[in-house]
C-alpha cells in the first residue's frame, strides 16, 4: 500500500524501532489511521435505521408480509420474493411471480406465466430517512414531508408515513408479479376479482384488496389495534402499506457487521486485508463514487453495461431500458439504480437482472465492463431456463457500451490481491443476522393461507 505523506514519517519511525509490517509493508495501526480520516472526511456512520414503530403495526406488517390474501390468485406473498429464509431476496437472478411453485432457487413458473424482469432487491434498512429512492429504475421517489412521486400521480392517496411505505403500494398492482390475469381462478376455486380491474385504476385495486382483508375478523381486529384512531371505513390500503414497512423497517435493520463494528471504534473488528479492500473501496478502486454514503448508494442510475438477460420490461422487451423507460431519454437507457452494499456478499445473484452468479464476478465487471459484457457466458452464471435469454446481438453490445457510465470510461486496475482485499472488505459487510432470519416467519396468517411456499 502506497502511505500518504503525512503518514510516511511514522511509518519510517516504526520501522526503526523493528516495528512488524503486515503482508503488504503497511506498519500496525497505520491503516487504522488511515482508513479513519477517511470515515471522517466521507461522514460514513452506522445509518440511521429511522423511527421505532408501534409493535402493533408491526406485528399486522409481518403478518401482511407473509400471507397470499395480497395477491390475486392467494399463491404468493410480498415474502415469497422478499423472504427471511432468503436474506430478504428470493435467490433468483429474476423473481418468478403468480402461479409460479416453491421458494427460491427451486421455484418455478406456473404455465404461460413470465419470469419477472428484474432481480428481486434485497430490503435491509430500507426504513433509513437517509433513502430518497426506491426501484431499480427509482419510480418511486421523495418523502412525507415534500411528498412522493409515483406511477399513481395524484391518485397515490395521502397518510404514507415512509419512502419504503409508498413503494409498498405498488407490487401488489402489478398483474405478473401479484394480481394475476382476467379469469384466473385463485387458489380456493374463487375468481380473481382483482384482475378485472382495469391497469389504470390503482385506486380501485387497494380498495379491493382492502375489502379482502377487512373480511376477515382476524385483520378487523389488528388493523383497529395499529390504528386505534380510524374508523374501519376510514382505512385504505396506504394503512397496510405502512405497517408492511413498519415490519421490514424494524425486522431487517441490521446493524451489526463487522464494518458497523469498526466504525464504532472497535479497531479489531476487521481484518487487515478487508481495511486494506476499505481504502481500495473509497480511494483507488473509485467504488465510492456511486456506492457512496453510509447506505453505500448515491441512489442515482449509472449504466454498467450489464449483460441484459430475462423477459426485458415493457413495449421494449426482451430489452430493459431501466430509467431510459421513466425519462424516455436515451441517455438513460441501460442504466439502473446504484444498489445498497450491506450484506451484499449474501444477497446476490448481483446486478438488476441477477446476470453475474458471484460477487467476484460483479466486481471484476466493474474494472473491465468492455470485457466483460462481450466474453459475457449465460451458462457460467444463468439457469438452463434463461440462458437463451441473454441479448446478445452485437449492435446491442455497442449500444449500451456507447452509453456507458463516465465512471467506467476508464475503470481503475486493480491487480489479485487488490482485488481479493475489496472482496473481503465487501464480506464483513455482512451482519451475521442476516444469515438467519427464521424468526421472522409467522406460524399461521390470518386468512389461513399457507405461509410455506
Amino acid at each position: 500500500m502506497k502511505l500518504s505523506g503525512r503518514f510516511s514519517f511514522v511509518f519510517a519511525v516504526l520501522v526503526a524501532a523493528g516495528g512488524c509490517a503486515d503482508d503488504n509493508g503497511a506498519a500496525p495501526g497505520t491503516v487504522d489511521r488511515e482508513l479513519r480520516e477517511v470515515i471522517a472526511e466521507r461522514g460514513i456512520t452506522v445509518p440511521d435505521p429511522g423511527p421505532s414503530h408501534d409493535p402493533t403495526r408491526v406485528e399486522l406488517g409481518r403478518f401482511l408480509m407473509f400471507d397470499k390474501i395480497l395477491s390475486g390468485n392467494k399463491d404468493i406473498s410480498c415474502a415469497t420474493c422478499h423472504h427471511s429464509l432468503l436474506r430478504t431476496g428470493d435467490g433468483l437472478p429474476v423473481s418468478i411471480g403468480t402461479g409460479g411453485r416453491g421458494l427460491g432457487p427451486l421455484r418455478v413458473r406456473g404455465e404461460d406465466r413470465p419470469f419477472i424482469p428484474r432481480n428481486a432487491p434485497e430490503l435491509f434498512v430500507r426504513g433509513s430517512p437517509e433513502w430518497r429512492t426506491m426501484f431499480w429504475d427509482m419510480r418511486v421517489a421523495g418523502d412525507p414531508e415534500t411528498g412522493f412521486s409515483t406511477p399513481a400521480g395524484e391518485h397515490l392517496p395521502p397518510g404514507l408515513e415512509s419512502l419504503l411505505a409508498a413503494q409498498a403500494m405498488f407490487p401488489v398492482t402489478s398483474r405478473d408479479e401479484m394480481r394475476g390475469r382476467p379469469g384466473d381462478l385463485a387458489v380456493d376455486g374463487e375468481p380473481n376479482e382483482l384482475a378485472t380491474i382495469s391497469d389504470d385504476d390503482l385506486p380501485a385495486i387497494w380498495d379491493a384488496l382492502m375489502a379482502r382483508l377487512l373480511s376477515v375478523e382476524e385483520y378487523r381486529e389488528l388493523f383497529a389495534a395499529a390504528y386505534p384512531d380510524l374508523p374501519t371505513e376510514q382505512l385504505g390500503f396506504q394503512h397496510a402499506a405502512n405497517a408492511i414497512a413498519a415490519f421490514e423497517a424494524t425486522a431487517w435493520a441490521l446493524l451489526d457487521s463487522p464494518w458497523d463494528r469498526y466504525l464504532q471504534g472497535d479497531d479489531d473488528a476487521l481484518p487487515e486485508s478487508a481495511k486494506r479492500g476499505a481504502l481500495l473501496f473509497f480511494g483507488k478502486a473509485r467504488c465510492s463514487n456511486c456506492h457512496a454514503g453510509s447506505l453505500f448508494t448515491d441512489q442515482q442510475a449509472h449504466n454498467l453495461a450489464v449483460p441484459q438477460v430475462g423477459p426485458g420490461k415493457g413495449a421494449e422487451a426482451p430489452l430493459d431500458f431501466g430509467r431510459g423507460r421513466e425519462t424516455g431519454r436515451l441517455e438513460d437507457r441501460y442504466a439502473f439504480r446504484t444498489p445498497p452494499l450491506r450484506n451484499v456478499a449474501v444477497t446476490g445473484p448481483w446486478m438488476h437482472d441477477g446476470a453475474f452468479s458471484t460477487l467476484e464476478s460483479a466486481v471484476r465487471h466493474h474494472l473491465d465492463p468492455r470485457a466483460s459484457l462481450l466474453g459475457y457466458d449465460p451458462a457460467s452464471h444463468l439457469p438452463p431456463e434463461l440462458v437463451d435469454t441473454f441479448q446478445d446481438d452485437p449492435d446491442l453490445l455497442e449500444e449500451m457500451l456507447s452509453l456507458l457510465d463516465e465512471e467506467l470510461r476508464e475503470p481503475p486496475v486493480l491487480d489479485e490481491s487488490e482485488i481479493a482485499d475489496l472482496l473481503t472488505f465487501l464480506e464483513a459487510l455482512t451482519d451475521p443476522a442476516a444469515l438467519d432470519l427464521s424468526e421472522d416467519i409467522p406460524e399461521r396468517v390470518p386468512s389461513g393461507l399457507p405461509v410455506a411456499d
